[in-house]
């Protein structure tokens, strides 16, 4: 992943004025050229749970209906038969799995997706998913594939760090990377294939566990009674690059980073993650502090799962602190629209532990306007990012 000094922009489409991909998109792709953006950054696109979070979704391949603009569309029986046999690999489990207008609904998507990926490739603007590093449990891989997952013993979890005491226990099935690597990854190039065949660059969630991942005893009360165990290295990234070519992969390198999983970064060439956010505490050593930033990176003002900047700085000017992010040796500054906006707290995607009450946040009609635009382009044409 090859990256050069440039700007991005976060907001999932649920965060539109009108949550979908309707004009309000498009007119977002307007926006981002105009801002002098090429990046538009957005959470998995994958069906949210009862909760709204994308990240605890029923499959790891098909995409959220909700988001349809046009969700009555007519659907060509040629339509229907070409997708099933672009994505054999997924659509029948998924289709046994949810039932009635599955195919539909995903060929649907499909079609309003790739017509706003075109938009916003003639615009300048590439595409960043999202892909989470785990599946929910009871999900449509989950029981397509129990073959390629360890018994129900562990589950997936976040040591104790310094912003979460107790650790994180999500309860995700853990992988058996021994019988992954005995198929070849089939499962995970797959999943890799289809991210690839609806974004320009994807981000992978939580990388640290191909490194060591932490295995969370089922029936303890908290993440502090796990252990670490050892992942499974660069072999299935190198398989799917035998397969699909280099890919243009973003790691979230955060939490409690060992130099093992620094040196798997590395040694794949992947960029990693620093947030300004977390720059102003810490040792010298801090990698978020800005001297410490690297080229082959992405900063981020904030992330979906922290504050804003104007929540967490309440004494501080944001916009200045969205200006030190673009002055990063970093090639690439990502920055979510609430920090465009100088938004506060009230306007927070995600609050990590905390069931309910999140990922719900919007947009107000001409909320995002061209003033903004041209606030945040003359920011990044100081930093040389356009």
């Amino acid at each position: 992943m090859r990256l050069t000094r440039s700007l991005g922009v976060n907001l999932h489409p649920t965060s539109l004025p009108g949550g979908r991909l309707g004009p309000e998109a498009y007119a977002f792709v307007d926006w981002l050229a105009t801002a002098g953006a090429r990046y538009w950054q957005i959470l998995p696109l994958n069906p949210p749970d009862e909760f709204g979070s994308p990240y605890a979704s029923a499959s790891a391949f098909a995409c959220s209906p909700e988001l349809l603009a046009d969700p009555e569309s007519a659907v060509a029986l040629s339509e229907l038969r070409r997708f099933e046999r672009e994505n054999a690999y997924w659509i029948a489990d998924w289709s046994a799995f949810e039932g009635g207008s599955a195919v539909a609904e995903q060929v649907r998507f499909e079609r309003e997706w790739l017509a706003l990926r075109r938009y916003a490739a003639e615009r300048g603007v590439r595409l960043v998913g999202d892909v989470p590093i785990y599946v929910a449990e009871g999900s449509c891989d989950h029981a397509a594939h129990p073959e390629i997952f360890l018994p129900g013993d562990f589950v997936a979890g976040a040591p104790p760090d310094d912003l979460n005491e107790i650790g994180q226990k999500w309860g995700n099935p853990l992988y058996d990377w021994d019988a992954l690597t005995r198929t070849g990854y089939r499962w995970w190039i797959e999943r890799l294939r289809r991210m690839l065949a609806l974004f320009d660059v994807v981000r992978i969630d939580h990388f640290r566990a191909f490194a060591g991942y932490w295995m969370v005893p089922a029936e303890a009360e908290t993440a502090r009674d796990g252990h670490w165990a050892v992942g499974p290295g660069p072999g299935m990234f190198r398989a799917a690059e035998a397969e699909l070519g280099e890919l243009p992969v973003v790691v979230e390198d955060l939490g409690v980073i060992t130099p093992d999983v620094e040196a798997l970064r590395d040694e794949l060439g992947f960029p990693g993650m620093a947030i300004i956010l977390w720059a102003f505490e810490g040792p010298p050593d801090n990698p978020h502090r800005l001297e410490n930033h690297r080229e082959h990176q992405v900063v981020y003002t904030s992330t979906h799962d922290t504050d804003t900047l104007a929540g967490a700085f309440s004494d501080r000017d944001a916009w200045e602190l969205l200006e030190l992010t673009l002055s990063s040796r970093a090639a690439l500054a990502m920055v979510p629209a609430q920090d465009v906006l100088g938004l506060g707290s009230e306007a927070r995607m995600n609050r990590p532990g905390v069931i309910g009450g999140n990922w719900g946040w919007r947009l107000g009609p001409g909320q995002l306007g061209p003033g903004d635009a041209a606030r945040l382009r003359a920011a990044a044409e100081s930093a040389r990012r356009v």
